[in-house]
């Protein structure tokens, strides 16, 4: 696997379209309108005891964070068409697993790509599950360290192309 591989999030071009309008609005109207909030509060007086300026100041360090991670995401964003309907697992593929008799299923990839009101359960294609799910198909059992070290087997029943 290479570099890229290891750090790509994989999102359909809905999503990709999504995300850098997002971006967009955060960088300009967002900073704006947190810079004027914040220029409001300055002139209220005594910083130390001005809530409306710390909330504000709060307020641009949350933005900024989701500033960067959006333009991280973008940046090793792999673009594309959902997955092909083959039933092998990849990211951007709904999965069904059988796990400790009961069945489980969640999306493979990264939470940016359903929409907030999705209930679905999003598990990314590094983390061990993940990882081991990637090019199996349905009726493969595969195996996977979990973080006590223990050894954990998991049935593919199902996989299908998430559509937003």
């Amino acid at each position: 696997m290479t570099e890229t591989a290891k750090t790509a999030s994989y999102l359909t071009q809905e999503a990709y379209d999504r995300l850098q309008a997002e971006l967009s609005a955060l960088k300009g109207e967002g900073r704006t309108e947190i810079s004027r909030r914040i220029e409001a509060a300055r002139e209220e007086g005594d910083l130390k005891e001005n809530g409306g300026y710390h909330a504000a100041k709060e307020e641009q360090g949350k933005m900024e964070a989701r500033i960067r991670q959006l333009e991280h995401l973008l940046q090793n964003a792999v673009v594309g068409t959902a997955p092909a309907d083959d039933g092998i697992v990849e990211p951007g593929m709904v999965v069904t697993v059988e796990m400790f008799g009961e069945t489980e299923t969640f999306l493979l990839g990264s939470r940016e790509i359903i929409d907030e009101d999705t209930q679905l359960d999003v598990y990314s294609e590094k983390s061990p599950l993940g990882a081991a799910l990637i090019g199996a198909k349905r009726g493969d059992t595969v195996r996977y360290a979990a973080p006590n070290g223990k050894q954990i087997e998991v049935k593919v029943v199902k996989a299908k192309p998430y559509r937003d």
